[in-house]
């Protein structure tokens, strides 16, 4: 097997925080299953506080690439967020029905 070098190796700072964005995305999903399937109001409490702490360090982390330009946003044009605003609202008025 080769070797790496130490350069090759080393995560720099952008794959490094990608791992961490990543990471606790993961753990948000994972949080927001628990919370759904926590058996016991208290264990569900929990769960809620450690999202709640996981969200906020994911907006952290996220603001941070995105402030040393590691994280490219895409603006959405205006057309493209009306239709998706009409979109929610059918389907809001289709599960009221039912």
């Amino acid at each position: 097997m080769a070797k790496l070098c130490k350069k090759e190796s080393s995560l720099n700072e952008k794959d490094s925080l990608t791992d961490m964005l990543n990471t606790e995305k993961m753990l948000l999903d994972s949080y927001a299953l628990a919370i759904k399937e926590g058996s016991s109001k208290s264990l569900r409490s929990r769960f809620m506080s450690h999202f709640t702490k996981a969200q906020e360090d994911q907006f952290t982390i996220f603001s941070e690439m995105k402030d040393k330009g590691y994280y490219q946003l895409m603006p959405a044009e205006k057309q493209m967020i009306d239709q998706k605003s009409e979109d929610f609202i059918k389907m809001r008025k289709e599960m009221a029905q039912n």
